[in-house]
Formats: C-alpha cells, sequence, structure tokens
C-alpha cells in the first residue's frame, strides 16, 4: 500500500468484519495528555496481604491451600453463577434473557513477585496444561456453550491484585466478540474450504512485515487490522478448534512464545508491560466447528512510553476505532526489543 507509513487509510479486520483507521502521521504531534507514574516497586515472593498467595485467607474466609503448581477456585465474585433462575422478557426494547454460568480464578504460580515473562517456561507449559484441565471440566456442563481464558496484568487494566492469575468465565451464550469471528470464519471456511487464519497466516509469513516470531508450531504477529498500539496474537500454524487439542510440543512452542512475546512487551519501555490477553477458541455447544482456528490475542495500552497509554475515547468510541503508529511499526519495535528480560541486566 503506498505511502502506508505516513497518510491516513482503513483497513479491514477479517476476523472480526469491522475497520479501522490509522493516522500514522499524528505520531508527530505534542503529547500534553495524561502521563502514569511507572511503577517499579519490588514485590515480595510472598504477601500475608495477598487473597490469592499460598496458605491465605479469601473473601468469605475460605483458605487457599499451600499450592506448590498452578491453582484454581471459583471466584468468590463471580460475574456468572450456575443455578440462576429462568427468566426472560421479549418486550420490544425490554428484551432480557437468564445467564448462567460459572467464573474461576487460577493462580499461575504461588510465587506472588512473577510475572509470565519472568517465570520458567515449564512452569508456563502447567499453565497451559491447568487450562486444558479446565476447559475439559467445564465444557462436559450441558448448559455451558462458551469459555473464555483470560488475563488481565497491571492495574492499569484493571487488575486488583499484582499475584500472576488469569481467569475463566464459562457462560451459557456465546460472548459478543466471539460471534464477530465466529461469522467471520465460518463464512470464510465455507467459501475456502479452509480456515481463514491458515491463510493468514501463510500470507503474513511471505510478507514477514508484520511477524515478531516464529516457531515451527506457532507465529507471534501483529495483526494487519490491530487498533491497540502493541497488540499482537498468537496462533497455532496448525487449524485446531480448541486448546484441548494441542499436541505436546505445540503446548512446548505456545509457552515459549508466550514467555518471549512478554519479555519482549517489558523490554520496550523497561517496565511490567500491561495488557490484557485472551484465547478465542471454538464453542464447546456439541456442535462442530471445522471453521475455527484457535488463537489468543494481546491487547496492551501503553503508546509512547511506559507513562503514556493509548485512551479508547471520542472517536473511537462514537464513531471508528483509530491508531496512530502502523502495525509494521510496531512489529518493528518487537522485533528489535531483547529477549533477556530488563531486570536481569542490572
Amino acid at each position: 500500500m503506498e505511502n502506508v507509513n505516513s497518510h491516513p487509510h482503513r483497513r479491514y479486520n477479517s476476523l472480526t468484519g469491522e475497520w479501522i483507521l490509522v493516522s500514522p502521521h499524528r505520531t508527530l504531534r505534542p503529547w500534553q495528555g495524561q502521563v502514569h507514574a511507572t511503577q517499579q516497586t519490588k514485590l515480595p515472593q510472598y504477601d500475608p496481604s495477598c487473597y490469592l498467595c499460598p496458605g491465605n485467607t479469601r473473601a468469605g474466609n475460605a483458605v487457599n491451600p499451600h499450592y506448590t503448581k498452578p491453582y484454581v477456585f471459583t471466584n468468590d465474585f463471580s460475574a456468572l453463577l450456575p443455578n440462576t433462575p429462568a427468566t426472560s422478557s421479549n418486550e420490544p426494547f425490554f428484551i432480557s434473557h437468564t445467564e448462567q454460568g460459572i467464573c474461576k480464578v487460577m493462580c499461575f504460580s504461588p510465587r506472588h513477585d512473577l510475572t509470565v515473562p519472568q517465570m520458567e517456561q515449564s512452569d508456563i507449559e502447567q499453565v497451559i496444561h491447568t487450562w486444558i484441565e479446565e476447559y475439559i471440566s467445564l465444557s462436559h456442563i450441558l448448559y455451558i456453550h462458551y469459555i473464555q481464558i483470560f488475563e488481565n496484568k497491571g492495574s492499569i487494566m484493571g487488575c486488583s491484585n499484582p499475584h500472576p492469575h488469569c481467569q475463566i468465565w464459562a457462560s451459557q451464550s456465546i460472548p459478543v466478540e466471539v460471534v464477530k469471528e465466529h461469522t467471520q470464519q465460518e463464512t470464510y471456511y465455507t467459501q475456502h474450504n479452509t480456515t481463514l487464519l491458515s491463510d493468514y497466516i501463510k500470507a503474513e509469513l511471505q510478507k514477514q512485515e508484520r511477524i515478531v516470531i516464529e516457531t515451527k508450531h506457532m507465529v507471534a504477529l501483529v495483526p494487519f487490522w490491530a487498533v491497540w498500539p502493541f497488540e499482537t496474537m498468537i496462533v497455532s500454524k496448525r487449524p485446531i478448534q480448541h486448546i484441548t487439542e494441542l499436541l505436546p510440543e505445540e503446548i512446548q512452542e505456545f509457552a515459549a512464545v508466550y514467555k518471549e512475546l512478554t519479555i519482549r512487551y517489558d523490554n520496550i519501555f523497561n517496565t511490567s508491560f500491561p495488557y490484557s490477553a485472551g484465547l478465542h477458541q471454538a464453542p464447546c455447544d456439541g456442535n462442530e466447528h471445522k471453521a475455527w482456528h484457535m488463537h489468543m490475542h494481546f491487547y496492551p495500552p501503553l503508546l509512547r512510553s511506559a507513562e503514556i497509554k493509548k485512551f479508547m475515547v471520542g472517536y473511537e468510541m462514537l464513531a471508528n476505532p483509530q491508531r496512530d503508529i502502523t502495525p509494521e511499526q510496531a512489529a518493528h519495535t518487537l522485533r528489535s526489543a531483547s529477549t533477556i528480560h530488563y531486570t536481569q541486566n542490572s
């Protein structure tokens, strides 16, 4: 695309069917907006006041076991409940339906002070194995049709506890963002008899403009249609529908890429890089979903430094997502970042 790195243009998101406005020239404007203080507080390995640390008491007086590997429990403040009474309303303008579900919290490690980029790869592999175990268990519940695994890292992303953890929400209905991807992938598969992301990854690997990490089985890249400044995806080269289908060597590479990508994030601004991340995979509603291709999204908000974030306001809220730095520039920055965590250089 001519002048793609200097002139405004729109990009189509093949995975959701939506558009994004890219305005590269805006990176030259002076910044006088909000600045967040860099948080470099050194955390202890164990915090007696943390409700996620081993042996500590949570809300409701539940006590965590002295766990030594990933630990999962039902959220003490679940957004979804399994025994919600069935009610509905189909009045015009007042349509509502009961939603049942289960919300779980999963501690990645007993260590309070470790984030994913600082964990051993073998420990990240344990995290992925635990995701698989939870997925299998929850998908066998009859009313559960979708399982969303996601991680919020950093207080700037609303994370209320720095102890490394994620959440697993199993819901009766299929969430809105997943429905968008479901529709696009189904349409593409019907037309081409192959998954959308299989062909997309092949095209990206040919261009090499937005690839950050490539292994035998996995690819991490900045999507052509990325909205957030340093947004990335991890995608398996082999089209699989669910995390349960990962082979042992794919789990190892998934863990390695997960670790390396988050190290690169931290090294961009020498800070614990905040993000929201999560797996998107096929619904577990008993139907066959050959069009689906499992992948993991990373949505980090930082824009210019550890103190300046991207705000989704104004035009983004009312009209259309917009970004300044191009996905190609973001990919170059990530590729240029060291794979040795910045804390190990001091």
